[in-house]
């Protein structure tokens, strides 16, 4: 009996050039009974062994196991692919032998424990592989250009034992030109194979919310950019058969490269003007939520998007300095963008300004006031701090003479209490810079029982009129 999918069934036919099959209703549903299949053109392909089902046995190796390669190679071994996950960092190879990944979802957790996904630091089982996918980061330097070196370095270990008729996919996030202009030239001088003739190459820029439990990485639409028809469709074929989600494909790489760049750009640019909007509302005595709230009844031609204390993750305060860079370089400044991302990088600074102006109320100052610092990852119930706003409010305050008290449920180790209630025992005002369900369970009698009398909500998580008739004086951003 059948025991895969419609998509992957599909997915063999097209990569092992099936002229037709006939296919019985129990085997691939809401199917007709006879389905014909194009022979697939252009490139050779591996022969692959099949299982006692028929399955082909297609490796799939991915290259870097972060919140992006990790959750696609669980992902592509439920789906029934033979996975590899290469990673040079050692360390967490050794956590994920043993199961100790913190940031997963439950049910990736399930996976991981379960999958017999192979894990390795030899880049020689990059030749194993019909389908290689890089999902290694792409950072920035401490200007702001593009750093990919990451990206560099896996695209010379894939092109050091790329085999014929493979697929090498780019996840990673990139500017427009990357493609082709470093990680293509690098895989051909490196493996001695001509893209098109001898591999297919495409590029399905990573979409993933880590924490979100309605748009997971099977669910979340994804794009695809290829430079031929060919190297398109094996793409598509290959990601129609792991997800439960529509694929779509553009033109070419550079469009496929320009997308990610868009949506992340567009996030930015958008925080970056209700943040103005709350620094100037402050000013002016105007509750920017009311507002917010009030404008999104209209049904049409707006969208919600709320200020805070900054904008973290390896996304939108990263990705638009990649375009703002490729378009320098040719010719072009975004001057809209670098405005979007100057703003967003000064929200922290404002968010201690104003726990600075609070303490005048009481005649305090920053220099010596302990305070608590309630979350340290840069969204909402996860344990990733990767470019937190919190990091650098906490670096400001450290600057200016406070004593810092960290807490953090979902990141333990960076804690300097055991416990959120230790942690409001030791200090005298609070700063949320996270999120956390735990955190919005705070009320001013909670916070008055530790004598806490002052509280920057940074993210606006807390009910602001129930500070009205407390003792404690309450700043949100913009409200």
């Amino acid at each position: 009996m059948c025991n895969f999918s419609a998509r992957q069934f599909d997915y063999w036919l097209r990569l092992n050039r099936c002229d037709s099959v006939e296919i019985t209703p129990f085997c691939y549903k809401n199917m007709s009974n006879t389905t014909t299949v194009s022979p697939r053109p252009k490139l050779k392909t591996t022969s692959h062994s099949t299982g006692k089902t028929g399955r082909p046995k297609q490796t799939v190796v991915v290259v870097g196991l972060g919140y992006v390669g990790l959750p696609l190679a669980l992902l592509c071994e439920e789906k029934g692919f033979d996975v590899i996950g290469f990673d040079v960092d050692q360390a967490k190879l050794n956590a994920l032998r043993n199961a100790a990944i913190p940031d997963l979802s439950p049910h990736e957790q399930t996976r991981l424990k379960k999958a017999k996904v192979k894990f390795s630091n030899n880049q020689r089982v990059i030749n194993d592989a019909d389908i290689v996918i890089v999902c290694v980061p792409t950072p920035v330097f401490e200007d702001h250009t593009p750093d990919l070196r990451p990206l560099k370095s896996a695209a010379r270990s894939v092109g050091l034992n790329l085999k014929k008729g493979a697929l090498v996919i780019i996840e990673s996030t990139v500017n427009p030109g990357v493609c082709e202009e470093v990680v293509i030239p690098i895989l051909t001088r490196t493996s001695g194979l001509q893209v098109e003739e001898d591999f297919y190459f495409a590029h399905c820029p990573e979409r993933i919310n880590p924490g979100d439990k309605s748009f997971t990485v099977a669910t979340i639409p994804r794009v695809i950019g290829a430079r031929t028809e060919s190297s398109r469709e094996r793409a598509v074929d290959f990601y129609r058969s792991v997800l439960d989600a529509e694929v779509v494909t553009v033109s070419d790489l550079k469009e496929a490269e320009s997308v990610k760049m868009v949506e992340n750009a567009f996030r930015d640019i958008n925080i970056a003007f209700v943040n103005e909007l709350a620094m100037s509302f402050d000013k002016l005595g105007i509750d920017l939520g009311h507002v917010i709230d009030a404008a999104s009844t209209k049904p049409f031609g707006f969208m919600a998007h709320y200020p805070g204390c900054g904008v973290g993750g390896h996304c939108i305060p990263v990705d638009p300095y990649y375009l703002i860079d490729y378009a320098k370089k040719n010719g072009f400044s975004h001057k809209f963008i670098k405005s979007a991302r100057e703003i967003n990088n000064n929200m922290p600074d404002y968010t201690v300004r104003r726990l600075r102006q609070a303490l005048r109320l009481f005649g305090r100052q920053l220099s010596g006031e302990r305070v608590a610092l309630l979350g340290l990852a840069y969204k909402k119930d996860v344990a990733d701090s990767r470019e937190s706003p919190a990091l650098v409010i906490e670096e400001k305050l450290k600057k200016e003479g406070a004593h810092v008290v960290r807490y953090d449920p979902f990141i333990s180790k960076k804690n300097d209490y055991l416990t959120l209630q230790d942690t409001l025992s030791a200090v005298d005002s609070v700063i949320i810079a996270t999120d956390h369900s735990l955190f919005k369970t705070l009320t001013p009698q909670i916070l008055e029982q530790y004598e806490i009398d002052v509280v920057i909500d940074g993210r606006n998580c807390l009910d602001k009129d129930q500070f009205a008739s407390s003792t404690i004086v309450y700043r949100g951003i913009g409200r």
